[in-house]
């Protein structure tokens, strides 16, 4: 690769990570092996949707792992999220499209890997869906998890009218 083209990938990574939408809490950290390899549990409440909160896992790889096998760089896409209504629903602002919009986005990497949340409202079946995914500048990743809230039955509160 070029001199110019990693700067514009990194500089690239940097806005990209510094825009993150939300921040999350760290809710549990399970450690999985001696050499200090976790999974990580972490809070991320929705800014448009009050009264849902998704919990997100991931793997965090130790320093001694990356030393140990010599991939300093690489961490693995596997994450899960669960998403569940903790309090009264108030959905304000929301994009409404099929491509949803984006909710939470936490590097995983030193520069090349994004773990994102995203979040779609199907209307026809009048629930809220919410994806988590890693993104990668080189190239994606095809594990993802998907959770949803269904708004059928719930005294929901629409800010700007029900769709």
């Amino acid at each position: 690769m070029s001199k110019p083209r990693n700067l514009f990938l990194a500089a690239l990574s940097l806005a990209v990570l510094s825009a993150g939408a939300v921040s999350a809490e760290v809710v549990g950290k399970v450690g999985v092996d001696w050499i200090g390899n976790d999974i990580i549990v972490e809070a991320v409440s929705d800014p448009e949707v009050k009264g849902v909160t998704c919990h997100v896992t991931y793997f965090d790889r130790s320093l001694i792992d990356r030393f140990k096998n010599g991939n300093w760089f690489e961490d693995p896409s596997n994450n899960s999220i669960a998403c569940r209504q903790t309090g009264p629903i108030e959905i304000g602002n929301i994009d409404l499209s099929k491509d949803g919009s984006e909710v939470f986005r936490q590097g995983m990497s030193l520069i090349w890997k994004t773990l994102v949340v995203n979040r779609i409202y199907d209307k026809a079946n009048d629930t809220l869906i919410y994806l988590a995914h890693s993104r990668e500048l080189t190239d994606g990743s095809a594990k993802m998890s998907i959770s949803t809230i269904p708004l059928y039955g719930q005294n929901v509160i629409w800010k700007n009218g029900k769709p």
